[in-house]
């Protein structure tokens, strides 16, 4: 039996229900098709800067995450060669008042659906295949349910099936790897409210406090340089924490200690994978009535830290260009007069989103694959470099990428 619904959202991770409260606060239903039987929690937390907090401002959720997470009060950066700090920055000085904060996705995905209307997701729901179907997209899933929708938006993570029916090139491998974990000291972690990250000897590494008890951590590397196999690695937690230790180089007793109580269940490896810049600047973010957002749109490296914060601005953005369109009073009463006006309104609304994104997305892109290259470099001319003249530049290039406005969601 073929179902109907007005907008359908592929994927219940940030980007898709971030949409999805954004048109709910419009005015406009969506449904959530999610593959998963459960919300999706991996890569345990994500650093929220300045942009991200807008947008939750935006779709009315900002208050409820901030009482449960520490604000983060500067940045500093250590040589895991020398152990030596090389650059400190405050997030209230020359860039204005920056609000930062390390999130855990649980609570940020938790916060969002509990927002939303009862039965805005569908779970267990894998799409399968999308059809044509006139002025109408047919999605097909894989426990043969039909749905038939006006609008299709795709948040569906880097291997995408939406950008796939657009046409957009697949994500390729950067090269590198990442491991995240999260840990909790019941009694407190002890340290300061701060950002702290180390480089050399090709890894970067970092700890950031979610609260007074839980902390984030994370290290990039590249696997052909360790000679490490990250799939392998990823079946065998305890050599993976392993590895992880035996590359922190100089740091003090209570940094090492982070990573060595992390438990093996708290700790994950994935290769980090992004979208050639010139490819989303070139291709087709949406076509008609179907589009992208979020990693299914602008999947980057984690080096500046804006693949969740971007996808929360894609669905502010996408909510409101969505809701000028679909929320104007049709001036045709016919039925097929009527949809064909819906389906070039919506085209409108797509294009006009595309058009805010794609530019926003291939600078994001483009920053953090830099920004990666010259953090994890182990030339000593590019180490000495970013130890003497380019940590500082680094540090603030976050806070630039950061400070970025969405928008609010009213429609003029």
């Amino acid at each position: 039996m073929e179902m109907n619904e007005d907008i359908i959202i592929v994927g219940a991770g940030i980007g898709g229900l971030t949409t999805c409260l954004g048109l709910h606060r419009l005015g406009l239903r969506s449904l959530v098709l999610e593959s998963s039987d459960s919300l999706r929690v991996t890569g345990f937390a994500l650093t929220t800067w300045k942009n991200a907090w807008r947008a939750l401002d935006a779709v009315g959720v900002g208050d409820s995450i901030r009482q449960q997470h520490m604000q983060i009060q500067g940045l500093q950066v250590f040589s895991t060669i020398s152990g030596q700090p090389t650059s400190e920055i405050s997030f209230g000085g020359k860039w204005g008042i920056h609000e930062i904060r390390c999130v855990r996705r649980k609570v940020l995905l938790e916060t969002l659906e509990r927002e939303l209307p009862r039965g805005s997701i569908r779970y267990s729901s894998k799409v399968v295949s999308i059809q044509e179907s006139g002025h109408y997209k047919t999605v097909h899933l894989a426990d043969g349910s039909v749905l038939k929708t006006k609008v299709l938006i795709g948040c569906d993570g880097v291997n995408s099936l939406v950008a796939n029916w657009l046409g957009l090139d697949k994500p390729v491998d950067s090269g590198r790897s990442a491991v995240r974990g999260l840990v909790e000291f019941p009694d407190g972690h002890g340290l300061e409210p701060k950002f702290r990250q180390h480089f050399g000897n090709g890894v970067r590494h970092g700890v950031i406090p979610c609260g007074p008890t839980t902390l984030y951590w994370f290290l990039t590397f590249a696997p052909s340089v360790h000679g490490v196999d990250t799939e392998e690695m990823d079946q065998n937690p305890a050599k993976m924490k392993d590895f992880v230790l035996s590359k922190l180089g100089k740091v003090p007793q209570q940094i090492e200690n982070v990573f060595e109580k992390t438990a093996l269940d708290c700790m994950s490896c994935s290769p980090l994978k992004f979208r050639l810049p010139w490819k989303v600047a070139t291709g087709h973010i949406y076509k008609g009535n179907v589009c992208v957002a979020g990693d299914a749109l602008h999947p980057m490296t984690p080096d500046i830290g804006q693949g969740g914060c971007s996808a929360m601005e894609d669905g502010v953005v996408l909510a409101r260009c969505l809701g000028e369109v679909l929320l104007r009073k049709p001036t045709r009463e016919d039925g097929e007069g009527k949809d064909e006006e819906c389906y070039k309104r919506i085209s409108e609304g797509l294009e006009k989103y595309a058009k805010e994104r794609r530019w926003r997305s291939f600078k994001l892109i483009t920053t953090a694959y830099v920004v990666g290259l010259i953090q994890e470099s182990d030339w000593k001319v590019v180490r000495f470099l970013r130890e003497k003249f380019l940590s500082g530049f680094l540090a603030n290039l976050f806070l630039r990428m950061g400070d970025f406005d969405c928008g609010q969601l009213s429609i003029s």
